[in-house]
């Protein structure tokens, strides 16, 4: 794995750990459904601009686990543990989505199948890590899973996809359309950036944490 390719893997996760971590429980504190708002827009928007950028199997995997570990330090806004969970899980089917469908190979796309990948990532990377999060919270906490437990809430969990899979329907074109772009930035700007980027993500959530710890 090359440098640039590792640093894309910061940069992306940190841009969803930030956004979680900050829009996120703005969302929730207006009591908006932020699960979904956050996979269906930013979660799903930042990895298929990973994905169609650097094409390398592996990568959402390495976004999701960098965005989990900062949404470790914002224990605030719901339940962190679950979120950091859901948001690694994420990753991970997401990353097995695409390879699945062999979408590495694929330069170009119908406005159709954009739209129907849009829905069909979309709900099942937010229903998928819905319900691990329901199976290992419970593992890490010490209270034990119950499968019972989980049966009770699964047509509350598929229902719930719904509102995800209409904005990733729309998130997906959107970021295709905006790759045909030019824009590009040169070798020499591209670590300095991406650094500057993921750094700042990582000190404004850990001095909002601390902020709110003090007040």
């Amino acid at each position: 794995m090359n440098k640039k390719f590792i640093v894309g893997i910061i940069v992306f996760g940190s841009l969803w750990g930030f956004t979680e971590c900050i829009i996120g429980s703005l969302l929730r504190d207006v009591n908006l459904p932020a699960g979904a708002i956050m996979t269906g827009v930013f979660a799903i928007g930042l990895m298929t601009l990973s994905r169609t950028t650097f094409r390398q199997p592996g990568m959402q995997t390495g976004i999701g686990l960098v965005a989990g570990a900062l949404r470790f330090f914002n224990p605030f806004g719901g339940c962190f543990i679950c979120s950091a969970i859901a948001i690694m899980a994420e990753g991970l089917l997401f990353d097995l989505i695409w390879t699945g469908f062999s979408l590495d190979q694929k330069s170009s796309q119908s406005l159709i199948m954009q739209t129907s990948l849009g829905i069909t990532a979309a709900y099942l990377v937010y229903i998928g890590g819905y319900i691990i999060t329901q199976i290992l919270t419970p593992v890490f906490s010490s209270a034990g899973f119950y499968l019972e437990n989980l049966l009770v809430f699964i047509p509350q969990i598929l229902a719930s996809g719904l509102l995800a899979a209409l904005l990733g329907a729309g998130i997906v074109p959107a970021v295709v359309a905006l790759k045909r772009i030019p824009l590009t930035l040169q070798d020499r700007l591209y670590y300095p950036v991406t650094i500057g980027i993921s750094v700042f993500c990582w000190v404004f959530v850990i001095l909002n944490t601390i902020s709110i710890i003090w007040l």
